[in-house]
């Protein structure tokens, strides 16, 4: 069957609405999430990259912001430049990292409580007097 160029395939009753499209629409044509609203792929490379390069300013939120912006682009790789998918590629590497180093951090002072903060006071010459709780 074809209609409007697009060629649809029947599939058995109950499972959706039967009609299953593979037009060549189905792959994005713009590497941001807003679509025609946002940049083309040669205007999103240098955004691209200057998110990647600041989250190691200590901004990893970029990252994230870079991951969310260009979700196309993670989503589906084959339809993008190389250049532009491995600053998104690199940048959701680096916030997981991140997040996952956070996680760790503030899992050990949960579970470990004051005694943690005392051994880490001591290795790093922090005066106990200095610190916000006591211990």
């Amino acid at each position: 069957m074809e209609r409007g160029g697009a060629e649809e395939i029947r599939i058995p009753p109950g499972s959706g609405d039967g009609l299953v499209s593979r037009s060549p629409a189905h792959f994005p044509l713009w590497p941001t999430v807003d679509g025609p609203l946002g940049l083309s792929e040669e205007d999103s490379l240098p955004y691209a990259r200057k998110f990647f390069k600041f989250g190691f300013l200590l901004l990893p939120g970029l990252w994230a912001i870079n991951c969310f912006y260009f979700w196309p682009v993670l989503r589906h790789p084959a339809s993008f430049s190389r250049f532009l998918r491995r600053y998104v590629v690199r940048s959701a590497i680096g916030f997981v990292v991140f997040s996952l180093a956070l996680l760790c951090w503030a899992l050990t002072f949960m579970i470990g409580g004051k005694q943690t903060m005392k051994k880490v006071s001591c290795l790093f010459f922090v005066d106990s007097i200095s610190l916000p709780i006591e211990l």
